[in-house]
């Protein structure tokens, strides 16, 4: 492999060069604090080699982030049933539209968008009390991270409980079509909880291995999910992962990804890596503006796209 440590060192120093740094998500007051000049970025490479730059260690609210994780652990619970509660396909509308749910009929077009997310939460809550679905997603970070000190921002938490409306608009909209099945204030507190989870981007990365290995850990070698099930989220983080930018992230990046208006961006080299940026600012579509083009520089540096 090329020097995966002066790559990502070098990415880390041209991203704080740059000029351009996207406009922090002011929608959800408490993310408005962020520092539009920070910029992290973390590669665990299959041998387990850690290359790190910029500020990577600095915890950041995943947001949307999470839902990769808890659509792992909805899959885990009832399978392939969530396949009628939600889509797979790619939305082309902004996270948090309701127009298309009308259409469709209260089912969400995919598990990344926000619809399609709270449905994935119900998933989870059900047979619970939200403090218990809530441990349950915060220890399985803990377990793939290998990090028991990784938490929630509750004050993110609360402010995205005070200004969700548009979130609540889309959980009741689905609630009528009776695609969720608990109650819908325990629902959306479960999902404002677990996108307020703060990791860093050394965390982030440590947590998704298994999606570069075949739903293997790599250090313990333990199997998280079958290597077809890794496949398949991997394919859903491809085609749905950016919301409507994620045709440009394939083009440019060309590996699974998601993103989180925090202005983190997960991505899985299948095969070689898993790779977490972050940086506040972002782009129309609600994308990390600096994190795409880091990542686009180190897939072109290393040849890691999986389109060849």
């Amino acid at each position: 492999m090329p020097d995966l440590e002066r790559i990502v060192s070098d990415i880390a120093e041209e991203m704080r060069a740059r000029p351009d740094r996207g406009e922090v998500a002011t929608y959800i007051p408490e993310l408005a604090r962020a520092d539009p000049n920070a910029f992290g970025i973390a590669v665990i490479a299959a041998d387990g080699q850690v290359a790190v730059g910029g500020d990577a260690d600095v915890p950041f609210s995943i947001q949307s982030v999470s839902k990769v994780f808890t659509l792992t652990l909805a899959l885990g619970k009832i399978g392939n049933l969530l396949w009628k509660r939600v889509g797979r396909e790619p939305s082309g509308s902004p996270f948090n539209s309701i127009v298309q749910l009308e259409a469709e009929h209260g089912i969400p077009r995919n598990p990344f968008i926000n619809a399609g997310a709270i449905a994935v939460t119900d998933v989870i809550l059900s047979g619970h009390q939200p403090r218990e679905a809530l441990g349950e997603i915060l220890r399985f970070m803990h377990f793939l991270a290998e990090d028991s000190s990784i938490g929630i921002d509750e004050a993110v938490a609360a402010s995205e409980q005070r200004t969700g409306f548009r979130n609540r608009a889309l959980a009741n909209y689905m609630k009528s079509f009776d695609v969720l099945e608990n109650p819908v204030d325990y629902t959306l507190g479960v999902y404002f909880h677990h996108c307020a989870i703060a990791m860093s981007c050394r965390q982030l990365a440590m947590a998704a291995r298994f999606l570069a290995h075949g739903g293997r850990n790599p250090s313990t070698g333990f199997s998280v999910v079958s290597a077809e099930r890794a496949r398949r989220i991997n394919a859903i983080m491809l085609t749905c992962g950016h919301y409507d930018g994620s045709g440009e992230f394939a083009y440019r990046v060309g590996l699974p990804g998601k993103s989180g208006v925090g202005g983190g961006i997960l991505a899985i080299a299948p095969g070689k890596a898993s790779i977490a940026v972050w940086s506040p600012g972002l782009d129309a579509s609600g994308n990390s503006h600096l994190g795409r083009i880091a990542l686009e520089a180190l897939t072109q540096r290393l040849g890691w796209s999986v389109f060849g």
